[in-house]
């Protein structure tokens, strides 16, 4: 017989099967899931054609048979916050669900930065993992899974986790603190459904309903659901010039590998940490360099565990101490925290050798972040002159593939399948469309920083397709503006960061979103910055607003209107709270203005109650004003007295 399959919000474990083949189980126990209060619950899954299932909640006994295609499905009544209780559903076997909350269930979506998890900031919030004790708060982290071919039924495995000590360390961190906040608020269960993956485009994210006015996006849906087309695609650039699995690094293929302790060097470079090799006399490398250095220990660290912070590496590294490896790490955006194992370290001089491979870019160190060794009781430096040697090189990337023989034959193009327009929406969401929410966080848009002016339309699409698949027009949608990021630029300049905020800020013209600034948030060498306490708060600051109906400031101030009077633009505000302000009582900066050249200076401002007021001697007749247009703008300090920071924009 096929299993009793419950989905309703989401697998209730990995333990209940997620798939589709004949299990026979006398009984399935699970535990931890939070369904969405005063809404309709369904609950659905697959039998055997015909068969009987009964399901019992909260002392009422609701029945119904399966189809002849072996789907069947029950809806409760709407029910108010409360819990635990205990869901039984019979059939030829029997599920078992204890400790079910009723509460309030919220999607969490987007790319890495909804993905970070509390463990990878626990350095930052190590109290917060070590006090927590929300087990109303839970979490339901979505296997990352893609499909092409169109929505799928089921979901891949997963489970609950509860807010409570080390087990928050999967959580996400910015939805953790957004439910902190509300739970702290309205004491009510809280469950978080995080459905995010890192380095993802937003396209990616959006059903097929939300392309409709996209004719090219919805040619590359209908083309990827052509499976044999898909295998042809990623089949056939056999090397898209990623290193070959069969390495020629020479640290490896000696007779002697460079990590080794009886390895003796020669011809070795000196070079900085931190810092990146193309900064430091070594031209358009991509591949692989060795770093080493004798590191002098004293003797109290002597034997001793010990913890390595190597800050952040473009792309991936090796940590080999004494011979022997420590840790790696595959990719560059995690910071490197590598765990020393008792009796490897030793009193005095001790061989650290770090391998790094680049595929393209500056490769090497990321300056201002931690590079250090420490145990309980003493810390040393390893920031400074290092030995480097090249052990490999890359032939440059081929792009021949992707051109053309002839105009007639289509162009080949480069398939990631987690990339592709509707993958990840038809793997990790259509699944629990059905379910009710209370609301949707949503954090992303790195990814789509190279094409930011289709970011508005793409936003619109999401937020229109989300609404339409879980049949909810009015469902409140809180997204985070793309915070501070990259190198400061102390002139007026160009940024498609700038722009993909100001797409971000045009998205609010849909009906009850909300949208959190986070300006003053980011790191300049980060782009997963630490800060995710502030971000998840005010994203539920939008919630208290959108969500539970309450009169509070919930945003920023946002760019209303202008007028001209001589060569001042006077700027209005909406969300001005109980008034503007600047966060270290100067003047507003990061104010450009310019004429019809364009040609940008940096602005004279003033605020005059409701009003900031920008000019120029050197701009007579204004045309264009910017605020904090840029990657990193330098002092964005405008906010209102509840110290919600203004949203960057332009005004042509």
């Amino acid at each position: 017989m096929k299993q009793v399959l419950v989905i309703f919000t989401l697998i209730l474990t990995a333990s209940i099967s997620t798939c589709l083949a004949e299990v026979k189980l006398p009984e399935i126990i699970s535990d931890g899931l939070v369904l969405q209060r005063n809404a309709e619950i369904p609950v659905w899954g697959w039998a055997d054609p015909d068969e009987r299932i009964s399901l019992t909640f909260k002392g009422k006994e609701y029945k119904t048979r399966a189809s002849a295609g072996g789907k069947w499905s029950i809806k409760l009544p709407k029910m108010k916050a409360g819990g635990p209780f205990t869901m039984i559903i019979a059939g030829k076997n029997r599920i078992e669900v204890k400790d079910v909350l009723i509460g309030d269930v919220w999607l969490a979506a987007g790319q890495s930065n909804m993905v970070h998890q509390m463990d990878i900031h626990d350095v930052t919030y190590a109290r917060e993992i070590a006090t927590a004790n929300y087990p109303e708060i839970r979490h339901f982290k979505v296997p990352t899974a893609t499909a092409l071919s169109g929505p799928q039924k089921d979901l891949p495995g997963g489970e609950w986790q509860k807010a409570v000590g080390e087990e928050l360390r999967p959580f996400s961190a910015v939805a953790y603190f957004f439910a902190k906040k509300i739970y702290e608020k309205h004491q009510i269960p809280i469950g978080l459904i995080n459905a995010s993956v890192g380095g993802t485009p937003i396209e990616a994210w959006i059903p097929e309903e939300g392309f409709n006015t996209f004719p090219e996006i919805s040619e590359i849906i209908k083309e990827n659901k052509d499976t044999a087309f898909v295998n042809n695609q990623m089949r056939n650039p056999s090397s898209f010039n990623q290193p070959s699995s069969k390495s020629s690094d020479k640290g490896l293929t000696g007779e002697v590998p460079w990590f080794d302790v009886n390895f003796t060097p020669k011809n070795w470079r000196r070079i900085n940490i931190p810092g990146y090799w193309e900064d430091q006399g070594v031209r358009d490398l991509n591949g692989v360099v060795w770093y080493r250095r004798e590191i002098e220990l004293p003797e109290s660290m002597a034997g001793n565990e010990a913890t390595v912070f190597l800050g952040r590496i473009v792309d991936a590294d090796e940590l080999y101490i004494n011979g022997t490896k420590v840790g790696n790490t595959t990719y560059q955006y995690p910071q490197r925290r590598y765990d020393v194992p008792a009796d490897l370290l030793k009193s005095g001089k001790n061989t650290f050798v770090i391998r790094v491979t680049n595929n393209s870019g500056k490769g090497g160190f990321v300056p201002d972040k931690p590079y250090y060794i420490f145990t309980n009781k003493d810390t040393v430096d390893l920031k400074g002159y290092w030995q480097y040697k090249v052990g490999e090189v890359f032939a440059p990337f081929d792009y021949s593939f992707f051109s053309r023989n002839n105009e007639d034959e289509p162009r080949p193009r480069r398939i990631n399948p987690q990339n592709e327009p509707t993958a990840l929406y038809n793997a990790m969401v259509a699944p629990f469309t059905k379910i009710s929410l209370k609301g949707i966080l949503w954090y992303q848009g790195e990814s789509n920083t190279g094409n930011p002016q289709t970011y508005e339309s793409y936003m619109d699409a999401l937020i229109n397709g989300w609404r339409e698949v879980f049949n909810s027009s009015g469902i409140p949608f809180i997204y985070a503006q793309l915070p501070n990021f990259m190198d400061v630029n102390y002139m007026p300049s160009e940024s498609n960061w700038a722009e993909l905020r100001e797409s971000q800020l045009k998205a609010l013209s849909s009906p009850n979103t909300a949208m959190t600034v986070n300006i003053d948030l980011g790191e300049w060498n980060d782009i997963h910055p630490d800060n995710k306490k502030d971000v998840g708060e005010r994203m539920a600051l939008a919630a208290q607003k959108l969500a539970y109906g309450e009169d509070v400031v919930f945003s920023g101030p946002l760019y209303k209107d202008y007028k001209i009077e001589g060569n001042k633009v006077i700027i209005s505000f909406s969300n001005i709270g109980s008034g503007l302000v600047t966060d270290d009582g100067e003047d507003p900066g990061e104010f450009a203005i310019a004429g019809e050249d364009k040609k940008f200076v940096w602005a004279k401002t003033k605020i005059e109650g409701d009003n900031v007021i920008v000019w120029s001697e050197d701009v007579p007749n204004p045309k264009y004003v910017r605020y904090a247009w840029a990657d990193n703008p330098d002092n964005p300090n405008l906010q209102n007295k509840e110290g919600l920071p203004a949203s960057p924009f332009r005004i042509k």
